[in-house]
């Protein structure tokens, strides 16, 4: 299968030309190209336009397909019961180029899967932000098609009446989002930070995100893709420290033992098998960096 790294998804506006050949640059894994809020009414169908020009026009790469990696070009459309929704999709549904629909104010799976037949099989990357939404994230994660999942923080205080900053870093909400995810094997991917100017800020959700599960951040400002995939890829003392549980609990499990110690920690195989994906994501990472 293609490995799709999703540490840092950068939103680009659909009717700015500029900031979509900018894109292209960019070191983020991966691009979303955004017909939704980016995109004022009366220019809807324009930005659908010039996107597909571009995306007709632009060497976008495929990744290293001997490495099995490649670069993911999202599209986040208009609201499913928008008037705007059938247009994006039936004008993008035949693009090769973006492999995934990013689906806002997602509510329910049957809806998810209309959007995925009209779509002609694209990956599905629903945003929750709604009250429903969060009430229907387990069947929201494990609709076909669903790959990821993640956060609107405004929209979803807008629904609940409260406010942006409560649930920009609200731990239940966040928690919620994560444990479903991962327990139907979709990427869980944090929301946007809105305060452009604190990167220290933008560091440290990040941080308390990654250790609540996710496995990468939404960016709306190139500033903030260096941080998103540092933190959401393994330290270098992560890895070393994997590299010595593996090593050890290898040598213990050869002799009989299943559980040992290590530096006055106890180490079983939960411990490794944790040692083990990380160094699997470490590799993966890696080979996406030399691509």
């Amino acid at each position: 299968m293609a490995l799709t790294l999703r540490r840092s998804q950068l939103f680009v506006p659909g009717n700015d030309e500029h900031k979509i050949r900018k894109s292209l640059e960019l070191k983020c894994d991966s691009i979303i190209f955004d017909l939704e809020d980016a995109v004022p009414a009366n220019e809807k169908s324009k930005a659908r336009d010039l996107l597909a020009r571009l995306l007709s026009e632009l060497d976008w790469g495929g990744g290293n397909k001997k490495k099995n990696i490649r670069k993911e070009l999202c599209l986040r459309v208009n609201p499913i019961n928008s008037p705007y929704f059938d247009g994006d999709v039936s004008k993008f549904n035949e693009e090769e180029k973006i492999s995934s629909l990013v689906i806002p104010k997602a509510e329910g799976g049957g809806a998810l899967g209309r959007a995925q037949g009209l779509s002609g099989g694209k990956n599905l990357i629903p945003l929750i932000e709604t009250a429903r939404g969060l009430l229907q994230i387990e069947d929201i994660v494990r609709t076909q098609g669903v790959v990821a999942v993640s956060f609107g923080a405004a929209d979803f205080a807008n629904s609940v009446g409260g406010s942006t900053k409560a649930y920009s870093g609200n731990v239940y909400v966040k928690t919620k989002i994560a444990v479903a995810a991962r327990a139907y094997g979709v990427d869980p991917i944090d929301n946007v930070y809105f305060d452009l100017s604190n990167l220290e800020g933008f560091r440290e959700e990040a941080i308390r995100s990654k250790e609540l599960g996710f496995v990468g951040k939404q960016v709306v400002h190139p500033a903030q893709i260096e941080i998103a995939n540092e933190v959401f890829s393994p330290s270098a003392e992560e890895v070393e420290r994997a590299k010595r549980v593996v090593e050890a609990y290898e040598q213990a499990s050869s002799s009989g033992a299943g559980a040992i110690r290590m530096n006055d920690e106890l180490v079983d195989a939960v411990h490794y098998r944790s040692a083990k994906l990380l160094l699997e994501r470490k590799s993966a990472i890696d080979s996406s960096t030399r691509a």
